[in-house]
């Protein structure tokens, strides 16, 4: 049986699908509608719609708050590149290095072939003799920098 969590997931997803790509969500209703707390409703936010998985999420506080989700645009290769590139930060772990290129891979922006080229040179099998947090920074550059060299 599927968790609460992956249901809730499944059914953004589906809205997201629906609406070209962006939804205005209110927590409390979303959580009246699946009969759970709104914390839930945000831990699925939190952890399935975010940055690394293509998802820009936005929200807004008080009595008429809402969270806008919306699918960062994969049919524009360069766009989603660039937005992961500005978005990553100046460290990064292998594990969510390797979220990252799974997803371009998954959404066709870059193919298998170079997306194992990514996971080779970003692994900390390259980098372990190098100690944290430096060897996080470096993957980060490395994997920017590849990325962008994937634009041109």
């Amino acid at each position: 049986m599927a968790r609460m969590s992956d249901i809730i997931e499944e059914f953004i997803k589906q809205l997201i699908n629906e609406t070209d790509g962006v939804i205005e969500i209110q927590r409390n209703e979303l959580a009246s509608y699946f009969k759970c707390v709104p914390s839930q409703i945000n831990y699925v936010i939190d952890t399935r719609f975010t940055t690394e998985r293509g998802y820009y999420v936005e929200s807004r506080r008080g009595g008429g708050g809402h969270i806008r989700i919306k699918r960062v645009n994969v049919d524009r290769p360069g766009n989603y590149l660039m937005h992961i590139v500005s978005s990553m930060g100046d460290s990064i772990s292998q594990q969510s290095a390797e979220v990252f290129i799974n997803n371009f891979v998954d959404y066709e922006v870059i193919s298998e072939r170079e997306g194992l080229l990514l996971k080779a040179a970003t692994s900390d099998k390259v980098l372990g003799g190098i100690g944290i947090p430096d060897r996080d920074i470096i993957r980060a550059s490395i994997l920017k920098n590849m990325l962008t060299a994937l634009l041109v």
